[in-house]
């Protein structure tokens, strides 16, 4: 009997072992604790490796503000593209906040992700003589010329998130702004490494471009599964270079899920290309991937509020980053000291948190399109 009793206890003591081997294969971080903490402090680094300032650095005294609304100065916004929600809220935030220091928004433009667009609307905004661009490049090299001469006929620019080739801060333009697309890549991986308890397969869908800020969310996103989710591989990546950034993804997606029918999760560089995924995935029949992204869109949060595919997000805080472009605009058309690059940090976003993570991005509350969609 008592050979039966050691031979049972070693048994459980194996298996016990065995099951702590395997967690510890499959994961080797505390997802919540590795969540918090990117929230604290931003993990990007700027476009030319520089640390990033906090965005509550950025203020003007009230005298400052009374001066630059003496100037009556003209600002233009020159979008890379206008049809997602972060454009939107950019636009909205810059305009609140341009007049709040009684500067006049001449111009609002969408290039539509094409540069010799974008490159025609700098010409034509030039010719309305603004004191003031805020833009973020479509391409940072084939735009970069026409920001050259915008900076050279005395425009204070500010940039979203990506700066053109060759141009220096505090000489060419004032400063970047942007959101931190490091922690907002490593966020969406910590959540699809949770949600899949730290193992299978999965498949990328990313931006073919040469884009700063969506090749940081690539780049962290592959390194925090390659660190801390030893048991989830990557198993097919496939670029999207747009226009079309849906139907993009969509055919990214099925393909993927063709090649790879054991998939359990896709991640989407942007909300946009993530509804693609989601309806790839209804046409492919797997109503168990589990999908994540980075932006927090309408269309995703419906789909998670609905507790559908999308099961977590990195959100950017739009609003909050186009106050601070519009604050640091007034820099330069005061010949202040600016940072060269401002990050604000990521958000982790679940069904959990939705509806306050919605009125922290957009400075709203969630539309009844999301509500009802939590009932």
């Amino acid at each position: 009997m008592r050979t039966i009793y050691l031979l049972t206890v070693l048994v459980i003591a194996l298996a016990v072992f065995s099951g702590t081997v395997e967690r510890v294969a499959s994961q080797t971080v505390d997802p919540a604790k590795a969540l918090a903490e990117i929230q604290q402090k931003p993990l990007s680094k700027g476009p030319h490796g520089e640390d990033s300032a906090s965005a509550s650095s950025v203020t003007l005294t009230p005298e400052e503000l009374e001066k630059i609304k003496g100037l009556k100065a003209k600002a233009a916004i020159v979008m890379h593209y206008a049809g997602n929600d972060w454009s939107q809220a950019q636009v909205a935030g810059l305009k609140a906040q341009f007049a709040k220091m009684g500067i006049d928004v001449i111009a609002v433009t969408d290039a539509g992700f094409k540069p010799e667009k974008q490159v025609a609307d700098i010409e034509t905004i030039l010719a309305q003589k603004p004191q003031i661009i805020v833009s973020i490049p479509t391409d940072p090299t084939s735009t970069a010329a026409a920001y050259q001469k915008a900076s050279q006929q005395g425009v204070k620019l500010v940039f979203m998130d990506n700066v053109p080739k060759g141009l220096e801060a505090g000489k060419d333009y004032v400063s970047v702004v942007s959101a931190d697309n490091a922690g907002n890549g490593a966020v969406a991986a910590l959540l699809m490494g949770k949600c899949l308890k730290g193992k299978g397969q999965i498949g990328l869908v990313y931006h073919a471009a040469d884009f700063f800020v969506t090749r940081q969310r690539y780049d962290a996103f592959k390194k925090t599964i390659a660190e801390n989710f030893p048991g989830i591989k990557i198993i097919e990546e496939q670029g999207i270079g747009g226009p079309d950034f849906s139907g993009d993804g969509e055919k990214a997606a099925g393909a993927i899920l063709t090649s790879h029918r054991n998939s359990k999760g896709i991640w989407a560089v942007w909300d946009v290309p993530a509804e693609g995924v989601i309806s790839a995935a209804r046409s492919a029949g797997k109503d168990d991937l589990i999908i994540t992204c980075c932006d927090l869109g309408l269309n995703v949060a419906i789909d998670m509020a609905q507790d559908g595919f999308i099961k977590g997000l990195g959100a950017q805080r739009p609003y909050d980053q186009a106050t601070t472009e519009a604050l640091l605009a007034g820099y330069g058309l005061l010949g202040k000291k600016a940072p060269a690059y401002v990050a604000l940090p990521a958000l982790p976003v679940t069904r959990d948190n939705l509806l306050e993570a919605w009125k922290e991005v957009y400075h709203a509350e969630a539309p009844d399109s999301i509500k009802k969609s939590m009932k």
